[in-house]
């Protein structure tokens, strides 16, 4: 059957190509101003990571830019309108974020634009989301055995984190040049990929010289000498935040939905395996696996019924998009369209490709995504 005609396909297309851009980011995009070059005591790559890992943050306050274009708006739209995380508006252009943080039992993050803002606030086990503009708060009870975090990475040190889970030997990592970031000294740690699959070129790190935290996270496409994906201090306070800040009270007229809450279990400790042509293959119980390791690894999964993987119900529509015509999958089909037919000994589908990431949908209900080549796509497709 056609991709085109599959209607499962088309209503996931959104929360995957949503996953990618959140490890990647897409087309390049300017690169903050920066001040000259201050002069640092030397620190080797190794002396860094560890001043990395070993940081002790008790509290911090700040205000955050992070600037992204995937290159393909349809696609961020098509996000907003299918509803989803409430932070799938950071896929593409500029935003400002202002976020706390005191210890693991409190976090918030405000993304604010022109119109209100929307919220994070985690208090112990309390995690409220609200939106000032449809004046609505939404509240779950965390479990006691896992924490739980926004899907997308909101500060340079989130996506730090998620970037040197793939340092290993298929990563070189070296010290770039010093920096001044939110008026404050810092070193650059430079992590580069080694397999010429991987569509990144380069991740770019800017630690604080004194606190070890980072400041600023670069993500650079191959053969782009401007960052694709950029998250950056532009103002940073050390000290712990009031516990005041971490107390949501809901306005007068808010509309409060509580929301139960199961816990999740770790990914890491699903049984894994040796895949096919991509190299290791771990499947999680939601039913997805991944192909390979480090940055070329290919996330696979297979749609069921009802559109998802593992039995998930596909996201509702938007207030205000009913009657409007504004379907997701109508959507998403009129995107497909114009997406590049492709076939192999794997099968056949379509391709979406960006600077960063390459997403393969087969005709037979597969979706295949990572920050890699679609050639890797196509090898692990026949796996």
């Amino acid at each position: 059957m056609s991709v085109l005609n599959n209607r499962a396909v088309l209503r996931w297309l959104v929360p995957v190509t949503a996953g990618v851009a959140v490890i990647g980011g897409g087309a390049a995009v300017g690169t903050f101003a920066a001040d000259a070059e201050p002069a640092l005591p030397p620190r080797t790559a190794a002396q860094l990571l560890v001043d990395l890992q070993t940081s002790r943050l008790d509290g911090l306050s700040g205000t955050v830019v992070q600037r992204a274009d995937l290159g393909l708006p349809q696609l961020a739209n098509l996000a907003g309108v299918a509803g989803g995380n409430e932070l799938t508006t950071l896929l593409t252009g500029t935003h400002t974020l202002r976020v706390w943080y005191s210890g693991e039992e409190r976090q918030r993050v405000a993304l604010l634009d022109t119109l209100g803002e929307r919220d994070v606030i985690r208090d112990g086990r309390d995690l409220w989301v609200w939106d000032s503009r449809s004046n609505t708060a939404k509240h779950r009870t965390l479990p006691n055995e896992r924490a739980a975090a926004p899907d997308i990475p909101v500060t340079p040190a989130d996506a730090a984190d998620r970037a040197l889970a793939a340092v290993d030997p298929t990563t070189a990592v070296t010290v770039g040049r010093s920096a001044r970031v939110a008026g404050r000294d810092a070193y650059e740690l430079v992590l580069t990929p080694r397999d010429a699959d991987s569509l990144v070129h380069q991740v770019r790190i800017a630690l604080d010289a004194k606190e070890h935290v980072p400041l600023r996270f670069e993500v650079l496409a191959d053969g782009a000498d401007k960052p694709a994906l950029e998250l950056a201090f532009t103002q940073v306070d050390f000290r712990r935040p009031e516990a005041d800040q971490f107390r949501f009270n809901p306005p007068p007229g808010v509309k409060v939905t509580e929301e139960s809450t199961k816990a999740v279990p770790d990914a890491k400790a699903a049984p894994g395996g040796k895949g096919g042509p991509g190299g290791p293959t771990d499947r999680r119980p939601d039913g997805m696996r991944t192909v390979g390791t480090g940055w070329t690894t290919v996330v696979v999964a297979r749609l069921d019924a009802a559109g998802l993987p593992g039995g998930a119900k596909a996201p509702a529509a938007r207030p205000g998009t009913a009657g409007t015509g504004a379907d997701p999958a109508d959507l998403a089909a009129g995107v497909l369209g114009s997406l590049e037919k492709v076939s192999g000994d794997w099968g056949s589908g379509r391709l979406l490709t960006g600077k960063l990431f390459s997403v393969l949908l087969t005709d037979d209900g597969r979706v295949l995504a990572g920050l890699v080549t679609p050639e890797r796509l196509y090898q692990a497709a026949r796996g």
